[in-house]
């Protein structure tokens, strides 16, 4: 019996340093090129599972012989989606719109099996920040820490100092939910032993 093949559909680095926790190491990264725009009165639950779906769906479509592993974060206050952060001015915006307050960081991962079974799990963790300080959220901001990131924070370094409370799963606001990653592989029938 040949071990079956695991592609992460996504290149972020934090994701393989997770599913590395767990004892996995994928047998090859594809990032999933997809359009992440939301779509007119999408929910940021629907957004982030829709996302992580589509982009499981397009790497299976080019390794239809693997097990293909996808996974989406979105962070929202309330129904506002914030954004992938690319520029000082946005991270500024966003870091100020979650000081002081409660938000929402919604990971979905999405699993396509070789033999086309599909399954997908959402997991919604709630986080509050402190007050942030000007200072505060210039110096974050001149690290580049944020860039790329939803909400323009990353919690596994400085930000980290910046949450008071977290309610929900630490790995899915990293980037990938452990027990529910572990739960769908099982699931889906992946095993490496």
């Amino acid at each position: 019996m040949t071990t079956p093949r695991l592609v992460l559909a996504s290149a972020s680095p934090r994701r393989l340093d997770l599913l590395a926790q767990i004892g996995l190491a994928p047998d090859a990264v594809v990032a999933a090129e997809i359009d992440e725009t939301p779509l007119p009165n999408e929910t940021p639950r629907l957004l982030a599972l829709r996302l992580a779906v589509a982009k499981a769906a397009k790497v299976a479509a080019e390794q239809p012989a693997a097990y293909v592993l996808a996974a989406d974060t979105v962070v929202a206050v309330g129904r506002r989606i914030l954004p992938k952060v690319e520029s000082e001015a946005e991270g500024r915006a966003c870091l100020a719109l979650l000081s002081g307050r409660a938000h929402k960081v919604l990971t979905a991962v999405a699993l396509r099996s070789p033999d086309g079974r599909a399954a997908s799990r959402l997991v919604e963790t709630r986080l509050h920040f402190k007050r942030l300080t000007p200072a505060d959220i210039s110096e974050y901001l001149a690290g580049g820490e944020g860039v790329g990131k939803a909400g323009g924070y990353a919690i596994q370094g400085r930000a980290g100092a910046f949450v008071i409370a977290l309610q929900g799963s630490y790995t899915a606001v990293v980037g990938l939910p452990l027990y529910e990653t572990q739960n769908l592989l099982t699931g889906l029938g992946f095993s490496r032993s």
